[in-house]
């Protein structure tokens, strides 16, 4: 195992993923000791299943990709991932009521699926790509206030994912809060995803985790 492949979160979240192909990055995981797979809510407990004895880590999301949906819809989805035991959960924050200004909308959905996924991990999704520098700021500052454990730039489904500029921004942001950052989105070499670690991300979500560990060897 190297570093960086510790590091790693390989992700399969396309809508037409099947199982042979959830299956498949399970392995390619275990092969390289990924830091973790991500996959979709509906394949939690396959992941699971297939991972238990190793140090991959079972991660989801929800609310994903737009983060549009109900509070209660994203508690159930959190409350039922942890049942499932994913070990971490990637939630999309309410990017219409940020943009909107709601800011204690976001602050309190935020608590509620802190509180609803325990004992699992929660990551918010800010889809940096949407926000200007000081929305991102903002931002930070309400992953913070909810609760949550990391920052994560980017959905994956946006114009564009993360950016070594976004990665310092956040770095800077949340500086002296124990928070993690997440870069994903885009990344796809091991140049890229060491350039964002070396910018402060402390975990990396790329669809081809198995290439950039197989090249990092």
């Amino acid at each position: 195992m190297t570093e960086l492949a510790q590091c790693l979160e390989h992700t399969l979240l396309k809508p037409e993923a099947t199982v042979a192909d959830i299956i498949k990055i399970c392995e390619e995981a275990k092969k390289y000791q990924l830091g973790g797979v991500c996959v979709n809510p509906c394949y939690v407990a396959l992941a699971r299943h297939l991972l238990t004895g190793t140090a991959v880590k079972v991660i989801t999301v929800i609310g994903f990709p737009l983060g549009a949906t109900y509070p209660e819809v994203k508690v159930l989805e959190a409350k039922m991932a942890a049942e499932n035991h994913a070990d971490e959960i990637d939630m999309v924050m309410n990017i219409s009521a940020f943009k909107t200004g709601d800011y204690q909308a976001v602050e309190s959905e935020i608590k509620m699926v802190v509180a609803a996924a325990a004992p699992s991990l929660v990551k918010v999704i800010i889809e940096a790509a949407l926000l200007t520098d000081e929305e991102k700021r903002r931002a930070c500052q309400l992953v913070i206030a909810g609760g949550a454990k990391f920052v994560k730039t980017s959905t994956g489904f946006a114009k564009s994912g993360a950016t070594v500029s976004d990665v310092c921004l956040i770095k800077e942001e949340i500086a002296g809060s124990g928070l993690g950052i997440k870069a994903a989105g885009g990344i796809r070499d091991a140049a890229t995803a060491r350039a964002m670690l070396k910018a402060g991300a402390t975990r990396i979500g790329t669809s081809v985790g198995n290439l950039i560990a197989a090249e990092d060897i």
